[in-house]
């Protein structure tokens, strides 16, 4: 604990007067006559400093993600008459990661592609990969009072599940770097007579 100065008597005190008029003030303005020890107020200085941080910079606030890999199943259309007809998906896909040669890309796929992506990736991968939305077998039985798998409703209920069916996949360090995955996602046509190889970081 801090020890308390005395005060001189008599004449000393006279003689001092000033000075202690002085260190009267000054201990006011301390916040009180009794005055802070020099070690006290060190220390909360330091407990002071210790709560400035930093400024965020701007790069760091609003910069892009060091990583992401985002993947939209959107816009299907229904192509084609009677046996003939199906419906495709646009996959959209966005991306920095460097093993991907396209950082955007379009492409436009059906049911049956995203089967063949999955009967690869089991074949060539140690991806355990996960299940596609169900075939709708009952769906695509004649004289249904409704448009069968051509259903609005139907068509978005698959559209959920293969953007969820592809964003597992492709966010599986594995699975990317399958060939057949990135010849899914990006390439015009799938070449189905290729030969399975892996694919190298840039």
């Amino acid at each position: 604990r801090c020890a308390r100065a005395r005060r001189p008597r008599g004449g000393q005190q006279r003689r001092q007067r000033g000075r202690w008029n002085a260190e009267g003030v000054d201990g006011a303005r301390g916040g009180g006559g009794g005055g802070v020890c020099s070690s006290e107020m060190a220390e909360t200085v330091a407990d002071t400093r210790r709560l400035i941080t930093k400024p965020q910079n701007l790069n760091d606030a609003y910069g892009p993600p060091s990583n992401f890999l985002e993947i939209d199943v959107s816009n299907p259309q229904t192509v084609g008459v009677g046996r003939g007809r199906f419906t495709t998906y646009e996959i959209r896909v966005k991306t920095n990661l460097p093993i991907f040669k396209l950082k955007e890309s379009t492409v436009r796929r059906r049911y049956s592609d995203f089967e063949w992506l999955r009967s690869e990736l089991e074949r060539e991968s140690k991806v355990v990969v996960p299940p596609l939305p169900g075939k709708a077998f009952l769906r695509q039985l004649p004289f249904r009072g409704d448009d069968g798998i051509f259903d609005d409703n139907f068509i978005e209920e698959r559209k959920q599940g293969l953007e969820q069916f592809i964003n597992k996949v492709a966010g599986h360090p594995l699975a990317q770097n399958e060939r057949c995955l990135h010849m899914f996602l990006q390439d015009e046509i799938i070449d189905k007579s290729y030969t399975p190889s892996k694919i190298r970081h840039a």
